[in-house]
Protein backbone atom coordinates (compact mmCIF):
# COMPACT_ATOMS: atom_id res chain seq x y z
CA UNK A 1 0.00 0.00 0.00
CA UNK A 2 1.15 3.85 -1.01
CA UNK A 3 1.10 6.00 1.78
CA UNK A 4 -1.03 9.11 1.44
CA UNK A 5 -1.64 12.68 2.84
CA UNK A 6 -4.43 14.48 2.55
CA UNK A 7 -3.93 18.51 2.57
CA UNK A 8 -6.64 20.01 4.14
CA UNK A 9 -8.51 20.04 7.50
CA UNK A 10 -11.81 20.60 6.75
CA UNK A 11 -15.18 18.93 6.08
CA UNK A 12 -14.25 18.15 2.65
CA UNK A 13 -10.68 16.69 4.22
CA UNK A 14 -12.61 13.97 6.72
CA UNK A 15 -15.11 13.09 4.00
CA UNK A 16 -11.95 12.45 1.33
CA UNK A 17 -10.36 9.70 4.51
CA UNK A 18 -13.84 8.26 3.57
CA UNK A 19 -13.21 7.66 -0.04
CA UNK A 20 -10.32 6.46 0.53
CA UNK A 21 -11.44 4.00 2.70
CA UNK A 22 -14.25 2.92 -0.11
CA UNK A 23 -11.30 2.88 -2.53
CA UNK A 24 -9.71 0.53 -0.22
CA UNK A 25 -12.30 -1.88 0.78
CA UNK A 26 -12.60 -2.46 -3.13
CA UNK A 27 -8.22 -3.20 -3.13
CA UNK A 28 -6.17 -2.29 -1.00
CA UNK A 29 -4.15 0.55 -2.70
CA UNK A 30 -3.84 3.60 0.60
CA UNK A 31 -2.21 3.89 4.09
CA UNK A 32 -3.66 7.23 5.14
CA UNK A 33 -1.57 8.54 7.66
CA UNK A 34 -3.14 11.87 8.17
CA UNK A 35 -3.55 15.35 6.82
CA UNK A 36 -1.59 18.61 6.56
CA UNK A 37 -3.22 21.87 7.96
CA UNK A 38 -2.67 25.19 5.82
CA UNK A 39 -1.20 27.95 7.94
CA UNK A 40 -4.20 29.50 8.46
CA UNK A 41 -5.35 26.61 10.41
CA UNK A 42 -2.41 25.85 12.30
CA UNK A 43 -4.29 25.43 15.70
CA UNK A 44 -5.22 22.24 14.67
CA UNK A 45 -1.98 20.88 14.35
CA UNK A 46 -1.88 17.37 16.96
CA UNK A 47 -5.55 16.70 16.49
CA UNK A 48 -7.32 13.81 15.44
CA UNK A 49 -10.62 14.99 13.64
CA UNK A 50 -12.86 11.59 13.32
CA UNK A 51 -10.07 9.10 13.53
CA UNK A 52 -7.65 11.35 11.04
CA UNK A 53 -4.73 13.08 12.84
CA UNK A 54 -3.22 16.42 12.14
CA UNK A 55 0.15 15.98 11.10
CA UNK A 56 1.13 19.71 11.21
CA UNK A 57 1.73 21.97 8.49
CA UNK A 58 3.40 22.04 5.22
CA UNK A 59 6.93 21.80 6.23
CA UNK A 60 6.67 18.89 8.11
CA UNK A 61 5.91 16.78 4.59
CA UNK A 62 9.67 16.46 4.59
CA UNK A 63 9.20 13.45 7.05
CA UNK A 64 6.92 11.33 5.06
CA UNK A 65 8.83 11.39 1.30
CA UNK A 66 7.27 8.65 -0.02
CA UNK A 67 3.78 9.75 0.74
CA UNK A 68 1.76 10.74 -1.91
CA UNK A 69 -0.31 14.13 -1.51
CA UNK A 70 -4.21 15.16 -2.64
CA UNK A 71 -5.89 18.16 -2.02
CA UNK A 72 -9.40 19.53 -0.74
CA UNK A 73 -10.82 22.38 -2.83
CA UNK A 74 -10.17 24.56 -0.22
CA UNK A 75 -6.40 24.43 0.69
CA UNK A 76 -4.73 27.47 -1.03
CA UNK A 77 -3.88 27.15 -4.36
CA UNK A 78 -1.24 29.70 -3.99
CA UNK A 79 1.41 27.24 -2.14
CA UNK A 80 3.84 25.30 -3.83
CA UNK A 81 3.55 21.66 -3.93
CA UNK A 82 5.63 18.98 -5.41
CA UNK A 83 3.73 17.83 -8.70
CA UNK A 84 5.39 14.57 -8.50
CA UNK A 85 3.95 13.53 -5.76
CA UNK A 86 0.52 14.53 -6.27
CA UNK A 87 -2.35 11.92 -6.52
CA UNK A 88 -5.86 12.08 -7.46
CA UNK A 89 -9.25 10.37 -5.62
CA UNK A 90 -11.83 8.67 -7.47
CA UNK A 91 -14.94 6.69 -5.67
CA UNK A 92 -15.62 3.85 -6.86
CA UNK A 93 -19.27 4.05 -7.41
CA UNK A 94 -18.01 7.00 -10.28
CA UNK A 95 -17.98 5.78 -14.06
CA UNK A 96 -15.03 7.08 -16.06
CA UNK A 97 -14.64 6.51 -19.48
CA UNK A 98 -11.39 4.79 -19.96
CA UNK A 99 -10.62 7.33 -23.01
CA UNK A 100 -11.00 10.41 -20.06
CA UNK A 101 -8.17 11.85 -18.86
CA UNK A 102 -7.98 12.88 -14.69
CA UNK A 103 -4.77 15.37 -14.10
CA UNK A 104 -2.89 15.67 -10.50
CA UNK A 105 -4.63 16.57 -7.37
CA UNK A 106 -8.40 15.82 -8.57
CA UNK A 107 -11.34 14.07 -6.08
CA UNK A 108 -13.92 12.85 -7.47
CA UNK A 109 -17.26 12.23 -5.09
CA UNK A 110 -19.44 9.33 -5.41
CA UNK A 111 -22.01 8.34 -8.09
CA UNK A 112 -20.37 11.17 -10.74
CA UNK A 113 -20.22 10.35 -14.60
CA UNK A 114 -17.03 11.43 -16.59
CA UNK A 115 -17.96 10.71 -20.45
CA UNK A 116 -15.97 9.50 -23.41
CA UNK A 117 -12.38 11.74 -23.56
CA UNK A 118 -13.63 14.22 -21.07
CA UNK A 119 -10.70 16.04 -19.61
CA UNK A 120 -9.90 17.35 -16.57
CA UNK A 121 -6.71 19.28 -15.47
CA UNK A 122 -5.26 19.77 -12.24
CA UNK A 123 -6.84 19.86 -8.84
CA UNK A 124 -10.54 19.48 -10.46
CA UNK A 125 -12.73 19.04 -6.94
CA UNK A 126 -16.04 17.31 -7.75
CA UNK A 127 -18.97 16.27 -5.85
CA UNK A 128 -21.51 13.83 -5.63
CA UNK A 129 -24.05 13.06 -8.57
CA UNK A 130 -22.01 15.24 -11.45
CA UNK A 131 -22.10 14.39 -14.73
CA UNK A 132 -19.42 15.84 -16.88
CA UNK A 133 -20.17 14.76 -20.50
CA UNK A 134 -18.00 13.53 -23.40
CA UNK A 135 -15.60 15.73 -25.07
CA UNK A 136 -15.71 18.14 -21.68
CA UNK A 137 -12.41 20.05 -20.66
CA UNK A 138 -12.21 21.11 -17.58
CA UNK A 139 -9.43 23.44 -16.49
CA UNK A 140 -7.57 23.41 -13.56
CA UNK A 141 -8.91 24.48 -10.23
CA UNK A 142 -12.78 24.01 -11.37
CA UNK A 143 -14.93 22.92 -8.33
CA UNK A 144 -18.07 21.53 -8.84
CA UNK A 145 -20.82 21.39 -6.43
CA UNK A 146 -23.26 18.11 -6.04
CA UNK A 147 -25.43 17.36 -8.85
CA UNK A 148 -23.96 19.72 -11.97
CA UNK A 149 -24.76 18.91 -15.36
CA UNK A 150 -22.45 19.44 -18.10
CA UNK A 151 -23.53 18.69 -21.52
CA UNK A 152 -20.75 17.17 -24.37
CA UNK A 153 -17.97 19.67 -25.53
CA UNK A 154 -18.34 22.18 -22.59
CA UNK A 155 -15.12 23.90 -21.94
CA UNK A 156 -14.73 25.44 -18.02
CA UNK A 157 -11.72 27.50 -17.66
CA UNK A 158 -9.58 27.57 -14.18
CA UNK A 159 -10.91 28.72 -10.71
CA UNK A 160 -14.69 28.44 -12.06
CA UNK A 161 -17.33 27.71 -9.47
CA UNK A 162 -20.54 25.71 -10.60
CA UNK A 163 -22.90 25.61 -7.86
CA UNK A 164 -25.76 22.96 -7.07
CA UNK A 165 -27.68 21.47 -9.72
CA UNK A 166 -26.36 23.98 -12.22
CA UNK A 167 -26.81 23.23 -15.95
CA UNK A 168 -24.59 23.90 -19.03
CA UNK A 169 -25.54 23.53 -22.32
CA UNK A 170 -23.61 21.94 -25.27
CA UNK A 171 -20.74 23.46 -26.66
CA UNK A 172 -21.15 26.61 -24.15
CA UNK A 173 -17.35 27.96 -22.60
CA UNK A 174 -17.17 29.26 -19.20
CA UNK A 175 -14.58 32.01 -18.34
CA UNK A 176 -11.81 32.01 -15.99
CA UNK A 177 -13.17 32.94 -12.60
CA UNK A 178 -16.62 32.41 -13.03
CA UNK A 179 -19.23 30.89 -10.38
CA UNK A 180 -22.56 29.76 -11.68
CA UNK A 181 -25.39 30.03 -9.25
CA UNK A 182 -27.09 26.84 -7.78
CA UNK A 183 -29.43 25.44 -10.06
CA UNK A 184 -28.68 28.07 -13.05
CA UNK A 185 -28.88 26.88 -16.79
CA UNK A 186 -26.48 28.07 -18.71
CA UNK A 187 -26.88 28.32 -22.51
CA UNK A 188 -24.39 30.97 -23.79
CA UNK A 189 -21.21 31.37 -23.13
CA UNK A 190 -20.02 33.34 -20.11
CA UNK A 191 -17.58 36.16 -19.98
CA UNK A 192 -14.27 35.60 -17.27
CA UNK A 193 -14.81 36.73 -13.75
CA UNK A 194 -18.76 36.30 -13.99
CA UNK A 195 -21.08 35.85 -11.70
CA UNK A 196 -24.23 33.83 -13.36
CA UNK A 197 -27.41 33.02 -11.69
CA UNK A 198 -30.91 32.34 -13.19
CA UNK A 199 -32.61 30.08 -15.86
CA UNK A 200 -31.72 31.07 -18.26
CA UNK A 201 -28.53 32.42 -16.74
CA UNK A 202 -27.87 35.84 -16.52
CA UNK A 203 -24.47 37.87 -15.63
CA UNK A 204 -25.15 39.42 -12.00
CA UNK A 205 -21.73 40.80 -11.07
CA UNK A 206 -18.05 40.81 -11.62
CA UNK A 207 -16.28 38.20 -9.74
CA UNK A 208 -14.00 39.37 -7.86
CA UNK A 209 -10.77 37.34 -6.55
Amino acid sequence: MQDLIILGTGVHGLEMAEIVRRINRVGATWNLLGCIAADDQAHRVGEVRYGLAVLGTLDVLGRYPGAMLVPDNEFPHDLPLPGERMTSLVDPSTFVSPAAKIGPGCVIYPNCFIGHNAQLGQRVFSLAGSVINHDDVLADRVVLCSNVSLAGHVHVEADCYLGQACTVRQYVRIGRNSLIGMGSAVLRDVEPDSVMVGNPARRLRRREQ
